[in-house]
């Protein structure tokens, strides 16, 4: 099985797409539809070179706004952003309950446990576990549910969806977090609808924004596009 990737921006250095959920950036399995072989088959049809440089990750039920580099020049340039804090990446999340105080900023040490493929938060100072730190803004509510947005200020596994959780507020859909979750199959609601970064040859500074397109979203069509809004 194949499919078309959504390009939103492509030039000689990066790829912007959108990934649908339900897609690994990079599958575990030999043989498995991953969203880094799409890609590599999309520029081989061009007759490319297939070369793709995965430089930040969603998890699979995660839809949303991602930039990968098309050489290795431009994968070193993006990585040292995100090591140095010069990639933004804002989300909109779907969470359970509504968040007290409606704004500001959640700070745990998450430990991953590569066996359950999950993390959790765990004291400070507990061997192994890292800082994260995101900050969040409530834009709505709706029959007990919120729609938030999130800056991430560290990039740790599975974060957004760990630190809700922990906070009393799990994402909707998701089975790992959310023990309200029912049998049936439903994506996260968490989608990265912001993307911020310095072009690796130019300098330019590169924005683009998305809307979600989930089924938890639905609960908040009605959202304006001003509230894309950076939370400087």
């Amino acid at each position: 099985m194949r499919f078309c990737p959504e390009i939103l921006m492509e030039d000689g250095d990066v790829l912007i797409c959108r990934k649908p959920a339900g897609i690994p950036v990079q599958a575990k399995r030999r043989g498995q539809l991953d969203f880094e072989g799409a890609l590599k088959n999309y520029r081989a049809l061009k007759q490319e070179p297939p070369e793709i440089y995965v430089v930040h990750r969603l998890d699979q039920p995660v839809e949303g706004i991602m930039v990968f580099a098309k050489n290795k020049k431009s994968a070193a340039s993006l990585s040292k952003q995100i090591q140095e804090k010069g990639m933004d990446k804002y989300y909109y999340a779907v969470i359970e309950g509504v968040m007290e105080p409606p704004e500001g900023i959640l700070t745990d040490f998450l430990l991953r446990d590569g066996k359950s493929n999950t993390s959790s938060v765990v004291t400070e100072g507990t061997k192994n576990a890292k800082k994260a730190v995101l900050s969040y803004r409530t834009l709505q509510f709706w029959e007990e549910k919120s729609l938030v947005k999130i800056c991430l200020h560290t990039g740790r596994h599975h974060q957004i969806r760990v630190q809700m959780a922990h906070a009393g507020h799990p994402l909707m859909g998701d089975k790992k977090y959310n023990p309200r979750c029912g049998k049936d199959y439903m994506p996260v609601g968490l989608c990265s609808v912001q993307i911020g970064f310095f072009h690796p040859s130019t300098g330019e500074r590169i924005e683009y924004v998305i809307a979600p397109k989930g089924e938890a979203f639905r609960l908040f069509e009605e959202v304006k596009s001003e509230e894309y809004e950076t939370l400087r």
